[in-house]
Parts: C-alpha cells; structure tokens; sequence
C-alpha cells in the first residue's frame, strides 16, 4: 500500500507502557476456546467477553520507548485510519449523512475501555461505548507467524474492519443487534452475530475499493487482505486449536465467508450490498 509520506490521522490517541486495570480477560466459558475466539477481530462484540478475572493492574508513567518497526507500524495504522475517514466521509455525505470520526487507541498488554479492560490476547477490538479502535501493534508479528497472513495491507485489513464495526454503530446496526442479546439462545444469537462480523468484512471491502480508486494499493495488497480474513475464519481458527470445528459456536463466519464478504465489498464499493442480515446465503 501507497502510505509513506502522506496524512496520519489527528484521531490518535497512544496508551502504549501505560497498561490497564480493573479486570482482565481471562479463562471462563470453554477455555482456551473462547481466548481463541476473540483473538480474532472481534469488534463490537467485546463487551461480551470483557469482565473475566479480577487483576489489580498498574500503570506506568515512564515514557514509552518504541522501536524503529514499531514506529514505522504506528505511522502506518495512522495513515490508514486517515483514508478511512476520507472514504467513510465521501460515502457519508452522499447517503445525506454525516460521519463522525472514530478513536485509534494504541496500547502495549492490556487496556482500559468503556467495555472493560482488555489484554492483548482479545486481539483488536472496537468498543461502541466510547467509539474507540483499539490495537496492540504485536497483533502485527501474529497475523504474520501465526495466521500466516503478511503484508502491510494485511494490518489495513484489521484496520478497516475494526472501523466497519463504527460503521456499523454510526448506522444503528449494532444497538438493533444488541437489542437481541437477550431474547436469543446463545446458538441463535451466533448466528446474528456472525451476519455482523462479516457485514463488517464488507464495510472493510468497501473502503479497499474507494482505496483503489485513489490509486493507493500496490500489487498484491489486494490477495494480502483476502489471506487475512480467510486466516482469521472461525473453522480455521478452531480446527488449529482443537482439531475439528463446532459451527455452533462460530461468531465471526467461515473463512470462506469472511473473503466472500470482504470481496463482495471491494466489488461494489457501496453501503447497499452488504445486508448480510437478509442474505439468503453467506
């Protein structure tokens, strides 16, 4: 992707060595199962597994020291937060709208939101609460050594889903969701949950598409984001963790569902294709 030398976003806010407290995520519902889970991008779906086990945390008030990849990360992140805004404000103001720019939160360990405190093993995350993205930039090294998934527009992918989830918040998608929680199953409720996530993934492709058309993706960014969502696939991710899939138990989608969705975004570069929630089929 075409990002050096061009506009970080003002809508940074750097948590990096100052930690969080209050309560961790941790153990609870199956284990290592859900820890594997929510390593994914999980999105607006974070206050659901925020609220684990009770740890005093400390905060540090020595100033972080960041190495030279870390920064060149940072910088990264920012720039792409930036054509994000560019984008969503264009789509926006077309649909007669108008939208409000979103957080980036950088954080080292664990952090502080209006969903709880979060360690770094959720992964990043969108918190509806505070409208804020928050990432610890390590999820960088893991998308790369983990899931396999390299690339810098592998990150931009992380980034615009994150920001699909705001999206998704600023359209009232995610109060009409929430407004579910407690009159569905919890196999039920899955099931919705997952039209969320790759709904998001859309919105992920939609911003890759105006991306494009402001000639900023280099060859091969394109396959680097596809990579990206089908690595990070509920069947994908159980399966190396415990050897075979529960579909029950699927919140974000398929991995081949999560690259149909992000593609069928960068087709049609529009809000209008992505009601995933009426799709007949995923």
């Amino acid at each position: 992707m075409k990002w050096q030398g061009r506009r970080g976003s003002s809508n940074v806010e750097d948590r990096r060595g100052m930690g969080g407290g209050g309560k961790l995520v941790g153990g609870g519902i199956s284990g290592i199962i859900i820890v594997v889970i929510v390593t994914l991008l999980s999105g607006g779906n974070i206050g659901d597994i925020l609220g684990g086990i009770t740890s005093g945390g400390t905060q540090s008030s020595a100033p972080y020291e960041q190495m030279a990849q870390e920064k060149e990360l940072a910088d990264f992140v920012s720039v792409v937060l930036a054509d994000t805004e560019d984008v969503w404000s264009e789509v926006f103001q077309e649909e007669g709208m108008t939208y409000q720019d979103p957080t980036l939160v950088l954080y080292t360990g664990s952090v502080d939101s209006a969903c709880g405190t979060a360690t770094s093993a959720v992964g990043p995350f969108y918190c509806p609460g505070d409208a804020k993205l928050y990432i610890d930039l390590s999820f960088y090294d893991e998308l790369q050594q983990r899931f396999q998934a390299p690339g810098d527009f592998a990150m931009a992918y992380v980034v615009a889903h994150e920001v699909g989830h705001h999206v998704q918040t600023l359209l009232g998608t995610t109060k009409k969701l929430d407004s579910l929680r407690q009159s569905l199953s919890e196999t039920e409720y899955n099931k919705y949950q997952v039209r969320f996530e790759l709904q998001a993934d859309y919105l992920a492709g939609v911003w890759a598409k105006h991306a494009q058309g402001m000639n900023l993706l280099e060859e091969g960014d394109l396959e680097e984001a596809l990579t990206a969502a089908s690595a990070v696939g509920d069947d994908t991710i159980q399966k190396q963790a415990q050897g075979y899939a529960v579909p029950d138990s699927f919140t974000h989608g398929t991995s081949e569902q999560r690259k149909r969705w992000f593609y069928k975004g960068f087709n049609s570069g529009t809000i209008e294709g992505g009601d995933t929630f009426n799709a007949a089929e995923l």
